[in-house]
């Protein structure tokens, strides 16, 4: 299982972080020791002092594709939730003015979290999901998938280009904006629409 993650895949994000708009999707990959167990509480690594949460909608993929067309895409998921891409921001930082990759700011251990996965059958349209990211009772990213710059489809047709999709890996695409700082007592909520997802306790 790996996970693929997508970055700048939505405009006003990628203003609040003064970057550049890509032309194609930027991608980047967390090894399986990124996934952080439901059971567990997301605890701050020693080596960043500015972790930042960024939710994103993940999807499961379903069978093992390589160059899938855009329009067979949907064939290969058929669930859907929301996850939290960690990023040690302090560390990207660093790495991207020297033009470094971001896996030690990115794929660390327990970086990655998804919440209970809903069958796509209940969502209205994969184009049209609306999500929310809850931090200590406040909203503090909400969007929808319309919002995205390549849809969920357009994504799994470009990965697929380059790595060969297999059952159980899970494709993070990509985060809105609001993306904020994780401290110690701090507790999560994630929600697909009404339904919530997720919730996960920060130490």
């Amino acid at each position: 299982m790996k996970i693929i993650c997508v970055g700048r895949n939505y405009v006003e994000h990628i203003a609040e972080l003064n970057n550049e708009r890509p032309n194609e999707p930027v991608l980047f990959i967390k090894p399986d020791t990124a996934l952080l167990g439901k059971e567990f509480p997301f605890v701050i690594p020693d080596f960043s002092q500015d972790i930042h949460y960024e939710a994103e909608v993940v999807v499961k993929i379903t069978k093992v594709g390589k160059y899938i067309d855009a329009k067979f895409a949907s064939k290969y998921y058929d669930q859907v939730s929301l996850g939290i891409d960690f990023t040690a921001r302090d560390i990207q930082a660093k790495l991207k003015e020297k033009g470094l990759p971001w896996e030690k700011a990115k794929a660390f251990d327990n970086s990655a979290f998804v919440g209970d996965f809903i069958a796509k059958t209940q969502v209205e349209s994969m184009d049209e999901l609306a999500f929310s990211f809850v931090q200590n009772g406040k909203i503090v990213q909400q969007a929808t998938t319309a919002q995205m710059i390549w849809k969920i489809d357009e994504l799994i047709a470009e990965i697929s280009r380059y790595f060969t999709l297999k059952t159980g890996d899970l494709i993070f695409t990509g985060t809105p904006a609001g993306v904020g700082k994780v401290t110690p007592g701090d507790v999560l909520e994630g929600y697909l629409g009404e339904n919530k997802v997720f919730d996960l306790i920060v130490k």
